[in-house]
């Protein structure tokens, strides 16, 4: 079980690791909300479950912190997303290259 428990443990961090890396890529407020909220609930049930095995008394109290996490994690994305939008934050979008544009000008023939 203490095997399990830490495997679960370093599975929680290296989503947690990689939530922080999608916080500093991705190019805008909405894409950092998902990447961030989806890996932080992923990595915090993985992290509480192997916190879960090594201290089976501690069950009660971390199921009631997982619950916590599930309902707050997507509702405060959502709010903040929400805010974002109606303060006039645009979502990001590609902006096709130069020789790109001028291939769809012509009619999709390259010259």
């Amino acid at each position: 079980m203490k095997l399990i428990g830490d495997l679960l443990l370093l599975l929680g961090a290296a989503f947690s690791c990689l939530g922080a890396l999608g916080l500093v890529r991705m190019p805008d407020v909405f894409n950092r909300l998902q990447a961030g909220t989806k890996s932080a609930t992923l990595g915090a049930m993985a992290i509480l479950a192997g916190f879960g095995l090594h201290h089976p008394d501690w069950w009660p109290n971390l199921l009631m912190i997982g619950v916590l996490i599930l309902f707050t994690n997507p509702v405060g994305s959502s709010s903040i997303a929400r805010a974002a939008l109606l303060s006039g934050i645009q979502p990001w979008q590609r902006v096709p290259e130069p020789a790109q544009l001028e291939s769809d000008e012509s009619g999709g023939e390259q010259t």
